[in-house]
């Protein structure tokens, strides 16, 4: 999988690498990846501990990374970013950071736009308070974008295995049966549309509030005196995509890993994985997502996550 020596841990099935992604990405194998699931540090205009890049050199940045992610995934791989976004300093408008780094992706490196997602945070504080508390010219914002990008058009997927449970009127309807018609939109809604699939498919907005407080992972930060990461995935995030884009046994990199929350949920999912991070304390700490003890089951841990 990759030609490179002693990680700060190892798990069963994964191994978490203090440095450099770019360095060890490098050290990957050709097409041995399946899945690139990071959230890197945002383009902020306020710098955070944990590091961050502005808006005017974010994209040159991340493009450094862009032809090793590329070169390590298998043809049918996807990668998917998530990122949140950001005003001009001192200007009530946005950057398109985002969106220029997704041109590039796909105009420079040869990555596909498979889908976007959006991450709507329920839980987010109000801001910037300039101009969401003080002046009240914006609302608050609540959402970043997710690029799900792929090397080719047919990357493996199956949205099968994310179903959402059905609602309790489809339920009723499925009980009762539906009378095929054509709807007001012009939409034909057939018989096929009363058949049972075990499920709802889920949509392109995933509602995760992330609002961990009392988790394994804090409770032994705090008794082995480590800082928790600030700003940690929820764990609904990585659980959505690798049981979407993955098989078992297959193969996940976070290369900004940070708390390793896609290395610790690609585990109970039993994926084999590899997590990435700068910030040696960060993922240190991350090693007690892992400990069997005080492990509490994946139910449990997204219990207050929703997907849309």
């Amino acid at each position: 999988m990759m030609d490179l020596a002693n990680p700060i841990y190892s798990t069963g099935l994964g191994s978490a690498y203090v440095g450099d992604a770019l360095n060890l990405t490098r050290a990957v194998h050709d097409e041995s990846i399946n899945l690139i699931l990071t959230s890197p540090p945002f383009a902020l205009t306020r710098k955070k501990e944990y590091g961050n890049r502005s808006a005017d050199e974010y994209v040159d940045w991340f493009m450094r990374f862009a032809k090793d992610f590329y070169r390590v995934l298998k043809k049918d791989g996807s990668f998917v970013i998530d990122l949140g976004g950001a005003y001009i300093p001192g200007y009530p408008v946005r950057t398109i950071y985002q969106y220029e780094l997704l041109i590039k992706l796909c105009k420079e490196t040869g990555f596909f736009l498979a889908q976007e997602f959006f991450h709507y945070n329920p839980a987010r504080l109000p801001a910037p308070t300039e101009w969401v508390n003080v002046r009240r010219i914006r609302v608050k914002d609540s959402v970043n974008v997710v690029w799900w990008l792929s090397k080719t058009t047919s990357p493996k997927a199956d949205n099968r295995k994310v179903l959402n449970p059905y609602g309790e009127s489809m339920k009723q309807l499925l009980k009762n049966g539906y009378k095929a018609k054509l709807r007001p939109s012009g939409h034909d809604i057939s018989t096929n549309f009363s058949k049972n699939n075990n499920g709802a498919i889920p949509s392109n907005l995933m509602s995760l509030a992330n609002t961990e407080s009392n988790s394994n992972y804090l409770r032994l930060c705090k008794l082995n005196g480590f800082k928790p990461h600030p700003a940690r995935f929820p764990s609904g995030f990585p659980r959505f995509f690798i049981e979407f884009l993955t098989d078992t046994d297959d193969v996940v990199l976070d290369p900004f890993a940070g708390s390793n929350t896609t290395g610790w949920i690609a585990e109970r999912l039993n994926r084999q994985w590899l997590s990435f991070d700068l910030n040696r304390e960060y993922l240190l700490a991350s090693k007690f997502r892992f400990e069997n003890d005080l492990f509490q089951s994946i139910e449990e841990e997204v219990a207050n996550d929703k997907t849309l």
